[in-house]
């Protein structure tokens, strides 16, 4: 077994007041970020796109396999099969997939199976889970903690495009093994979802929502103080 090595921790802090400005402004900014569905197809820059994938990819993860990978796909042929093959799969859903319920959910957000940002979007990441690894000779490497590994990384490339100024959609078309097929991936990986990627079209609306109070989602438990 291999000996573990450290190096010094590359950590800054900051005064309590600092803090709570900085905590503050990135609350701020983060509620404006929305999920978008009306985008532009102006052209954005590839080295923006890595910069924020390498941002994504020093995500906490399982044993440190980081168990991802992402499919950046510009070209339009490409992305007019994922096109076509996601909305085959859509049409599906809501003509016979969806229970009414689900639908009922759905129909303040305005959504169908008509998916256009697939094509206009600049860029379609789509991003692959790895049940497990292959080394050099073939052999299986397994993973750890898979799926929340994977959740958490594209969390933080979400952020990280919002931060860098450009729009995101999360699409997850059911099922979604055509991505396997159109992007040559692997049988040990297991598409995640898609993320449309790019400014969004000048004027665009999002639906009217609303976020959960604090004391809704969050519970702190502390010490109390006897009388």
């Amino acid at each position: 077994m291999k000996k573990a090595q450290f190096i010094p921790l590359d950590f800054q802090e900051y005064p309590v007041a600092e803090m709570r400005r900085r905590a503050a402004d990135f609350y701020a900014d983060m509620k404006r970020r929305r999920t978008v569905r009306d985008f532009s197809d102006r052209p954005v820059p590839r080295d923006i796109i890595e910069t924020c994938l390498l941002a994504a990819g020093t995500a906490p993860n399982g044993a440190n396999m980081q168990p991802w990978h992402f499919v950046v796909v510009s070209d339009p042929a490409v992305k007019r099969q994922i096109r076509e093959a996601a909305e085959a799969e859509e049409r599906e859903f809501y003509a016979r997939r969806a229970s009414d319920e689900w639908l009922a959910a759905l129909a303040p957000l305005g959504t169908d199976a008509s998916k256009p940002f697939l094509e206009t979007a600049p860029y379609l990441i789509a991003i692959f889970a790895q049940s497990y690894g292959i080394g050099p000779a073939g052999a299986k490497i397994k993973h750890y903690y898979v799926q929340e590994s994977v959740g958490i990384a594209t969390g933080m490339l979400i952020t990280a495009l919002h931060q860098a100024g450009l729009a995101s959609l999360t699409h997850t078309p059911s099922p979604m093994n055509f991505l396997n097929e159109l992007l040559g991936r692997p049988h040990n990986e297991r598409p995640f979802l898609i993320l449309v990627v790019g400014y969004p079209q000048i004027n665009a609306e999002v639906p009217v929502i609303t976020k959960k109070a604090l004391d809704k989602f969050a519970t702190f438990i502390e010490t109390s103080v006897a009388s």
